[in-house]
């Protein structure tokens, strides 16, 4: 299966509802952690992921995303983390959002849409995220002390 997809094909996965057909609980992740959690179309015949990853240092550093297919980041989000360097030199400070570029898959960012009201709460932000994301049926996480 090809890693690069069409934007249009892109967008329409980004757009398509997701849904999270299980009942396990999730803890949101400690420091250096990771989770993945599967969503699928509502038929079930698109497959995605939705990853968190936490800094294994910093506090406030946060990545969220969200996969089609196994490997393709269709959004990402960074929090508290570095300032992106795009393809053509261009510095995005934290956070910022990552979409799929055709021909260049993740590899630029921009800042946060309006979408996005306050990343410093990341609490607030990952459930923006999955809003963002077309996650309709989503999973049950947690917030652990950090």
């Amino acid at each position: 299966m090809p890693l690069d997809i069409t934007q249009q094909e892109a967008g329409l996965l980004l757009q398509m509802d997701k849904h999270y057909f299980d009942n396990e609980r999730f803890v949101f992740t400690g420091l250096g952690d990771a989770l993945r959690i599967p969503l699928f179309s509502g038929d079930k015949r698109e497959e995605f992921t939705f990853d968190i990853t936490r800094g294994r240092i910093e506090l406030r550093k946060n990545t969220m995303q969200n996969r089609a297919r196994k490997a393709i980041i269709l959004a990402r989000i960074d929090l508290g983390g570095s300032p992106h360097r795009n393809p053509d030199g261009e510095e995005v400070p934290c956070p910022h959002i990552h979409l799929h570029r055709e021909g260049f898959g993740d590899k630029w960012a921009t800042p946060l849409p309006d979408d996005f009201t306050n990343s410093g709460d990341v609490q607030l932000t990952l459930n923006e995220f999955m809003e963002y994301c077309s996650i309709i049926t989503r999973p049950v996480i947690q917030w652990g002390l950090f």
